[in-house]
């Protein structure tokens, strides 16, 4: 008995349930200093984009299909406005004017022409009618400012 009392009274130390936080804290700290010395050498966000070549004559005819902020479709014929449309008037039109003038195997080329605010999702649908038209030339323009 004289035995346990030396050691601590007889009485049994209770045994503490908590987390130690030091190792986990030791840990992040390793990990920010690496993340802070290897963030400044990490290559930059940087896109190269495919560069624009220049054709040799300009096409005959160009069709333009202008989208505005309301969803309405306007028709463009060489820079000469032919109306508003309907998607479905829309497509008969131009597949029309494709038939018409017979530009080799790739026909009129028609640019859809739309403001920076237009819904891309609005341009994709206008591209993918086109497509399933059987329209074989479609390219993409972005107007900065209205008209």
């Amino acid at each position: 008995m004289a035995e346990l009392n030396a050691r601590g009274g007889g009485r049994r130390r209770r045994t503490r349930n908590e987390i130690n936080m030091v190792p986990f804290i030791d840990v992040m700290l390793v990990l920010l200093i690496i993340f802070m010395v290897s963030a400044p050498l990490m290559p930059s966000g940087v896109v190269d984009l495919p560069s624009v070549g220049k054709a040799k004559q300009a096409p005959d005819q160009v069709v333009e299909v202008v989208l505005e902020t309301d969803d309405r479709i306007k028709l463009r014929i060489n820079r000469k406005d032919a109306g508003e449309f309907g998607l479905n008037e829309l497509k008969a039109r131009v597949k029309a004017i494709q038939e018409d003038n017979a530009h080799g195997a790739d026909g009129v080329p028609v640019i859809i022409s739309a403001r920076k605010d237009v819904r891309y999702e609005a341009v994709v649908h206008i591209m993918d009618e086109l497509k399933q038209a059987g329209v074989a030339r479609v390219g993409l323009s972005v107007r900065t400012t209205g008209g």
